[in-house]
C-alpha cells in the first residue's frame, strides 16, 4: 500500500514532477511505449483530441501538445488492462460497489456490452443487438416520453451529441441534463442577457497582447495544465497576472515549462501571479464590486478611468451601476471579500493601468448560490473599460472536458431555443417538444420521485459527479432501467436501477472505422474552435461500438418506421452527420470543408465583434447587492456560538473530474490519501484539536436531513479562517440538492456550511 504522507512540495508547477509522473501513469498501465507513440498524436492536426480538458490547441509547431493530467487522461484510456465479462463472473455487484472508485476505474477498459442479472446480483454478457431491444421495449412501453432522462458526458464529440439530441427529441422530449449543469452553466446563464453570447469571446492571440490577466475561481495547474504556457508566456512578456483564490495554488505561483531545456536543465521555473489575493470562499462578488467601485471613484476624481465611449456606444444600464457603486459600503466590500480596502484597491489599479485586459474564471465562481450575478458583475468589470470586442481583451471562461462546449452547440440543453426547434422540425420532418426539460438536479428529483422511470447517460460517471450522493443514488435506484455507455467501469455502474446495462464504446483515442472507412469526429474547445479528431489505436475490443453508431442504433430500434431520419445510413460516413449538421444550423456552413483543414475553424462570436444579440441590441449592465443571504450566512445565524466553516470541494492532482487517476496531490503535499481537509492551523487550535486528527463533516442545513461525510485528516494549510477545502466526490453527500446557483440550477459545491466533528472511531 501506498505510504500516507503530507509533505511540503517545494518544487514549481510542471517540471521535472510532471515529466516523471507522466512516465509513472504510463508504466500504471503497461504501456509505456505504445503510450508514448499515442501521446506524440494528442492534440496534432492528424490525431485525436486530449479528452482531458477544452484548453485550446497552438499552432502545432511542437510535437508535444499534452500536458501531465491530459496524459494521465491518454494513459487510463490506452491501458492494456481490460475488464471483460470474466471481471464480472468473479464479482457480484454489492462486492463490486464496495471497491473504491479508484480501483473500479483501475480494472481497464471494458470489452462486451453487459446487462445486470438480479438472480445472481451480476453483470452478464448481452448482445448489441438485445441490448438494443431492451432500450426501446422500455422506452416504447413510457406513457409519457417526459419519463426518460438523456445524460450527457462533455466528453462526446459533435456528432454523437448531435444525433442524441435528434434521436432524443423526435422520440419526445428535452429531458437533457449534462455535465454543463454542474459546471458553467451560470456562465452562460450570466452572460446570454448580458453580451448576447453564453460562450468566451477571447482566442488564444488575445493572450499574446494583454497587458493584464485576471484569474478568478481557477487552478489551471490542474484542471488546464496547458494554460499554464500561455502565462508563463504573458509575465515574461510585462503582462501583469492577477490571481484570486482561497487556497495558495502552485500552478499561479511559478511554472516550469518541460519544453524549456534551459529551465529544466537549471531547475528554474518563471512566476506566474504578480498579485496573489487569496479571498474569502465566495468573496468573488464583493471583490469585483469594489474593484468597480475603485474604477467610479477614480472617474469621479478627475482621473481618466472608464470607456466612456464604448459605454455609450454599446451599453444600456451604466448609469445604475455608477450609482449603486458610489452608495456601496467599503466596510461591507472589505467583510464578505475577506480582503482589505488597499488589497482591493491595488488589485483595481493593475486593471486600470491595463490597456487591454483578460478576466477568466473556472468553476470557484460556478458553483455559488450567486454565480450569475458574481459572473454578471465580471463582465461589467469588463465593460467599464471597454475590454469585450477588442484585440488582447476579453471575458475567458474556461471549460472543463474537452467537448462540454460543442454539446451545448449541438443542441444538448433542456431548454432549447425556439429557432433550433423550428429548424430541426424543417430538415428531419417532426415536430420536437416544446416544453422544457429536466437539469441535472431536477432529473434526480424526478427520479427519486418516481417520475423519471428510464435513465441513459452518454458518458461520466452521474452517481458520482451529482451532488447530495444518498439522495442521487436513492433516485437512480428507484429507475425501472439504468444504461451507461462508457469505456471504463465507475461508481454509476454498481448503484443502478432494477434493470440495467453498461454499453462499452471506442475511446477518443482508437481508430472508427465504418462501412465508408476511418472516421473522424469533431470536438470544440474553451474558445469556439471546431476540429478534428482521429484516433490512431487499436480498438480495445472488437465488441465496441463508437458513440454515434450506438445512438443511431437505438434510434432505429426504438423509433423504428415512425422517423425518417435514416440512422444507420448516417453512420456509415460521418461527414453525413456533419451535413445534417450543417443544414440546421448556419454557423457550420461548408461544415465538412473547413474542418478539412489542419486546426479546424473559429465560430462565430457576436460578442466578439461588438454585436450584441440582446434585446436592446446593447450590453447591459446589471445591478446587484452584495449577497448577504448566502447558506454560510444563515448556517452561522441558526447554530449561533458554534463554529460553521464554509467548505469549498475541489480536485486533487491525481484526479480529472470524478476520475481517480492516483492518490497523491503533489502541489498541496498530499501523498497516498484522499480523505483530508484543508484547514487554517489558528482553527485548528481554536477547535481544541491537533494538525493530523480526524473529524467528521456535517452539512449544516435546514431541512433537518443528515448530511455527513465521515473520517477526514485535518491537514493545517495556506487557506483563509473560516474556510475548509476538501476533494469530491467525498464531499459530494454534503450538496444539498437545494443548493444551487440562483438563475443556472448548478450545485453550489464551492460553497457548504458544515462544522467539524472529532471522528470517534479514530483512524482506521
Amino acid at each position: 500500500m501506498q505510504e500516507q504522507k503530507i509533505e511540503f512540495y517545494q518544487g514549481p508547477a510542471g517540471g521535472w514532477g510532471a515529466l516523471r509522473s507522466v512516465t509513472r501513469a504510463l508504466r500504471a498501465q503497461s504501456i509505456a511505449l505504445k503510450g508514448a507513440r499515442t501521446l506524440l498524436s494528442a492534440n496534432q492536426p492528424d490525431g485525436f483530441d486530449c479528452p482531458g480538458c477544452a484548453w485550446p490547441d497552438r499552432n502545432h509547431a511542437s510535437t508535444f501538445e499534452f500536458c501531465e493530467n491530459g496524459a494521465k487522461a491518454v494513459a487510463a484510456e490506452a491501458t492494456a488492462r481490460r475488464a471483460g465479462p470474466e471481471l464480472f463472473a468473479q464479482h457480484t455487484v454489492r462486492q463490486l460497489a464496495e471497491q473504491s472508485d479508484f480501483w473500479l476505474e483501475d480494472q481497464g477498459r471494458l470489452t462486451h456490452p453487459m446487462a445486470y442479472d438480479a438472480a445472481s446480483d451480476k453483470y452478464v454478457p448481452i448482445g448489441w443487438d438485445d441490448a438494443f431491444a431492451l432500450i426501446a421495449r422500455h422506452l416504447q412501453a413510457l406513457p409519457d416520453p417526459n419519463q426518460a432522462i438523456f445524460y450527457t458526458s462533455g466528453r462526446a464529440s459533435n456528432e454523437a451529441a448531435f444525433l442524441y439530441q435528434l434521436f432524443v427529441r423526435e422520440y419526445g422530449t428535452n429531458n437533457f441534463p449534462d455535465c454543463s449543469n454542474m459546471c458553467h452553466e451560470p456562465s452562460g446563464s450570466g452572460m446570454r442577457p448580458q453580451i448576447g453570447v453564453g460562450k468566451g469571446t477571447v482566442t488564444l492571440e488575445d493572450f499574446e497582447h494583454a497587458d493584464a490577466i485576471f484569474i478568478f475561481g481557477q487552478n489551471p495547474g490542474t484542471n488546464h495544465p496547458r494554460m499554464l504556457g500561455e502565462l508563463r508566456a504573458a509575465h515574461r512578456r510585462g503582462a501583469k497576472i492577477v490571481s484570486f483564490n482561497p487556497l495558495r495554488e502552485r500552478g499561479l505561483e511559478r511554472f516550469a515549462d518541460p519544453q524549456d531545456k534551459l529551465e529544466m536543465a537549471t531547475l528554474g521555473s518563471t512566476p506566474i501571479s504578480t498579485l496573489y489575493f487569496q479571498l474569502r470562499v465566495g468573496g468573488d462578488f464583493a471583490l469585483v464590486k469594489g474593484m468597480m467601485k475603485h474604477l467610479v471613484e477614480c472617474e469621479d476624481a478627475g482621473q481618466a478611468t472608464l470607456d466612456h465611449a464604448f459605454i455609450a456606444e454599446h451599453s444600456v444600464g451604466f448609469e445604475a451601476l455608477a450609482a449603486d457603486l458610489r452608495a456601496e459600503s467599503w466596510a461591507l466590500l472589505v467583510r464578505e471579500s475577506g480582503l482589505s480596502e488597499a488589497q482591493i484597491r491595488a488589485a483595481a489599479e493593475v486593471y486600470r493601468q491595463a490597456e487591454r485586459a483578460i478576466v477568466c474564471w473556472g468553476m470557484g465562481i460556478t458553483q455559488h448560490v450567486d454565480s450569475v450575478a458574481t459572473i454578471q458583475m465580471l463582465v461589467n468589470l469588463l465593460m467599464l473599460r471597454g475590454n469585450i470586442g477588442r484585440p488582447g481583451a476579453g471575458a475567458c471562461p474556461v471549460r472543463g472536458h474537452s467537448n462540454v462546449q460543442g454539446d451545448r452547440t449541438m443542441g444538448i440543453w433542456e431548454k432549447p431555443p425556439a429557432e433550433l426547434l423550428d429548424r430541426l422540425r424543417d430538415v428531419f420532418g417532426f415536430e420536437p417538444p416544446r416544453q422544457p426539460g429536466w437539469d441535472t438536479v431536477e432529473s434526480i428529483r424526478a427520479m427519486r420521485d418516481g417520475r423519471g422511470k428510464v435513465f441513459f447517460a452518454l458518458g461520466g460517471n452521474f452517481a458520482a459527479a451529482t451532488p447530495d450522493t444518498h439522495e442521487t443514488w436513492k433516485a437512480l435506484r428507484r429507475c425501472d432501467l439504468t444504461v451507461h455507455v462508457t469505456t471504463k467501469l465507475n461508481r454509476s455502474h454498481v448503484v443502478h436501477g432494477r434493470e440495467a446495462l453498461i454499453l462499452p464504446c471506442l475511446g477518443r483515442t482508437e481508430v472508427d472505422r465504418q462501412a465508408g472507412g476511418l472516421q473522424g469526429v469533431t470536438v470544440e474547445d474553451s474558445m469556439s474552435m471546431v476540429h478534428m479528431s482521429v484516433g490512431i489505436n487499436a480498438p480495445a475490443s472488437e465488441h465496441l461500438l463508437s458513440e454515434p453508431a450506438i445512438v443511431a442504433r437505438l434510434a432505429a430500434a426504438t423509433l423504428g418506421a415512425r422517423s425518417r431520419t435514416p440512422w444507420l445510413a448516417l453512420i456509415e460516413d460521418y461527414g453525413r452527420i456533419r451535413d445534417r449538421i450543417e443544414a440546421v444550423f448556419d454557423d457550420f456552413k461548408d461544415f465538412n470543408r473547413r474542418v478539412a483543414v489542419p486546426g479546424g475553424f473559429r465560430l462565430p462570436n457576436p460578442a466578439a465583434r461588438r454585436d450584441w444579440a440582446t434585446p436592446s441590441g446593447k450590453a447591459v449592465f446589471f445591478t446587484h447587492a452584495v449577497p448577504q443571504d448566502t447558506p454560510s450566512h444563515r448556517a452561522r445565524a441558526r447554530r449561533g456560538d458554534t463554529v460553521v466553516f464554509t467548505l469549498l470541494s475541489t480536485r486533487s492532482h491525481d484526479q480529472y473530474n470524478t476520475t481517480i487517476y492516483g492518490h497523491d496531490d503533489r502541489y498541496r503535499g498530499v501523498f497516498g490519501q484522499r480523505r483530508v481537509v484543508f484547514i487554517h492551523a489558528e482553527d485548528i487550535r481554536a477547535l481544541g484539536l491537533q494538525d493530523g486528527d480526524w473529524v467528521d463533516i456535517h452539512t449544516v442545513w435546514h431541512d433537518g436531513q443528515e448530511r455527513r461525510a465521515d473520517r477526514f485528516k485535518l491537514v493545517a494549510y495556506d487557506i483563509p479562517r473560516g474556510n475548509l477545502a476538501a476533494y469530491y466526490p467525498e464531499t459530494n453527500p454534503l450538496v444539498p440538492l437545494e443548493s444551487v446557483a440562483r438563475d443556472a440550477g448548478t450545485p453550489a459545491s464551492k460553497s457548504i456550511p458544515v462544522v467539524l466533528l472529532p471522528h470517534a472511531a479514530g483512524p482506521l
